[in-house]
């Protein structure tokens, strides 16, 4: 089973079902998982639209059963309400399987521990690989587990709700693209609690996914939901991934607001709720939210990229607020996991309480000039990488996730990725101008 070991990525499972992730790895997942958790209790399952999801669910659950864990069956959920469960009702974890924004012949899982603790390859993930690739074969229970139904969704509903005063909310029209993901399934049952008109795009439960990739980030699947926004003249729009673990809007221009000022707007009503408080980043958030946050009197933290290791290093900062510029964003109070309806409920209060639109609020803070991510393809990285520092010796450098080079006016960022022959390259500063000389540099420094 070694070849499969390439499924067990950062931060999940993931493979091409039937070839790398069958219901034969999928049980010893679940054995391993259930002899791994930490502490005693059920483990909440859910799983999303894919044809094949129910199934391997299944294969986990009884995997899991076999091993003595009783099982919380979720059924259709999104991420965040796995990671909900052993949060709100003190289970060991919770397993979710999901390729969240992946193609269709994709599928995977997402693990956490107690308390919505993450698992990924640094907090446990590489120990439950190891488990599920060796040779052990893993002996049953004398006294097996049992599997329950469970609908914890006014639970979390209510949970949820909790970080809103309806009172504030203004009656703005919306569109909502649920990409044909699972928030077509939950975002329904928030209805009632909201005095918004909503239009729904691609509601229907389908992880073939149709109409377009269910990846907010990538501005081409925005298409349809700007279009909509523009052509009715609704205030802005929402766009959920596959799994509804990530976020994106539109303006009431039609244009896609980056990560890093969705951070910047849901950092406002951060600060306002817990003043002074502190806020985990990745390092490659504009500079531009870093000035608010620290103008609103919160604390930037910077942290490796990666949405699991923000929630750790949030953890144990005891921050208020964790922020991944690919739309995972956490609340503090949510178990300082990533929720999506959550994000776009509290960017809805925001906007009813302020006196700007969306885009002016964009106009105002984001005024670094940037690109979007580069990949250089380099043979000798570790080569690229010292070239690419001593071609800025004026630079502030660091190595906290790959090199990170601060500048009076801008900064850049150069990581090794874990599985291609390519540097990511990130930066950003005052003028385009300046953007376009630091490409230059780094093209220059590795012969590109």
């Amino acid at each position: 089973m070694s070849d499969v070991s390439k499924i067990f990525k950062a931060y999940d499972i993931r493979g091409k079902v039937g070839s790398e992730l069958s219901p034969e790895l999928v049980r010893r997942v679940g054995e391993a998982f259930a002899q791994w958790l930490q502490s005693d209790g059920a483990v909440a399952v859910g799983h999303d639209m894919r044809p094949d999801s129910r199934a391997l669910a299944d294969e986990l659950i009884a995997g899991l059963t076999s091993q003595g864990r009783d099982v919380w069956d979720l059924g259709l959920v999104t991420s965040d309400m796995v990671y909900f469960a052993p949060g709100k009702f003190d289970l060991a974890g919770g397993a979710m399987i999901t390729a969240s924004h992946n193609p269709g012949e994709y599928n995977g899982i997402k693990l956490c521990r107690e308390e919505a603790k993450p698992i990924g390859l640094v907090t446990g993930l590489s120990d439950i690989r190891d488990r599920v690739l060796s040779d052990e074969e893993f002996t049953a229970s004398d006294t097996p587990g049992t599997s329950t139904v469970k609908d914890i969704s006014a639970d979390y509903v209510q949970h949820i709700m909790s970080f809103i005063d309806t009172d504030n909310l203004k009656p703005f029209k919306i569109a909502i693209d649920a990409g044909n993901g699972m928030t077509g399934e939950i975002m329904p049952k928030f209805y009632e609690h909201l005095p918004v008109q909503i239009e729904e795009l691609y509601f229907e439960l389908d992880g073939t996914f149709p109409n377009h990739e269910a990846n907010p980030m990538k501005v081409e699947t925005l298409t349809d939901l700007s279009d909509t926004v523009t052509a009715k003249g609704y205030n802005f729009g929402i766009a959920f991934d596959g799994d509804g673990d990530r976020v994106a809007l539109v303006d009431e221009k039609g244009a896609p607001v980056s990560g890093s000022m969705l951070s910047a707007l849901l950092a406002t009503y951060v600060l306002e709720k817990s003043p002074g408080g502190s806020i985990v980043h990745d390092l490659r958030m504009s500079r531009s939210t870093l000035d608010l946050i620290e103008a609103r009197g919160g604390k930037a933290i910077r942290c490796k990229v990666g949405n699991t290791l923000i929630k750790q290093k949030g953890r144990e900062e005891n921050a208020a607020f964790g922020a991944e510029i690919t739309g995972h964003l956490m609340f503090a109070k949510n178990y300082f996991v990533d929720s999506a309806i959550l994000a776009a409920l509290v960017a809805i209060e925001v906007l009813s309480k302020a006196d700007y639109t969306l885009s002016e609020f964009v106009a105002q803070h984001d005024v670094y000039a940037h690109v979007p991510e580069i990949n250089l393809e380099v043979e000798d990285k570790e080569a690229a990488l010292s070239a690419i520092e001593a071609a800025f010796p004026d630079g502030k450098a660091d190595w906290l996730d790959g090199l990170f080079i601060n500048f009076p006016d801008g900064w850049l960022n150069v990581r090794p990725s874990n599985t291609e022959p390519v540097l990511r390259f990130n930066l950003e500063a005052r003028t385009q101008e300046q953007v376009d000389d630091m490409i230059q540099k780094v093209q220059t420094a590795i012969g590109q």
